[in-house]
């Protein structure tokens, strides 16, 4: 691994993740909908108040992850997340243009999450963990 460019690597793994969140969690709300959400969760099989606690998750996590604040924590959740998220898709095949959406995405962010989990904060972060340094 070199070692130069390495944090810069985790910060662009990061912001990328940070910014998807975000943009999931606020399509949930604005575009939506919350009671849309809730709705949508319901029809495929997820309990619709799930919704509201996972739209705020994701607001949160990709604040906290652009910001870099607990990212290995933070990603490391989104990751169960997203594979608890892949699941409505498995039945639909690969492509997530497939109807309904296929599964290539989502577990792709999932994996993603979990390499950043792994790979640290990267540069630029504003608390990267939770020792007191």
């Amino acid at each position: 691994m070199d070692t130069r460019t390495a944090s810069y690597a985790a910060l662009l793994l990061r912001l990328a993740l940070g910014i998807m969140f975000l943009a999931h969690g606020l399509t949930k709300l604005f575009v939506f909908t919350l009671p849309g959400t809730a709705q949508f969760f319901e029809s495929v099989g997820f309990p619709g108040v799930l919704a509201y606690p996972v739209t705020v998750f994701e607001i949160l996590a990709g604040a906290m992850l652009t910001l870099g604040i607990l990212p290995r924590w933070v990603a490391a959740v989104a990751a169960v997340q997203l594979l608890a998220a892949s699941s409505v898709h498995f039945g639909n095949g690969w492509s997530f243009t497939a109807a309904d959406g296929g599964w290539e995405y989502p577990v792709f962010l999932a994996v993603t999450a979990a390499a950043l989990a792994l790979l640290g904060p990267g540069a630029l972060a504003l608390k990267p963990s939770l020792r007191k340094d």
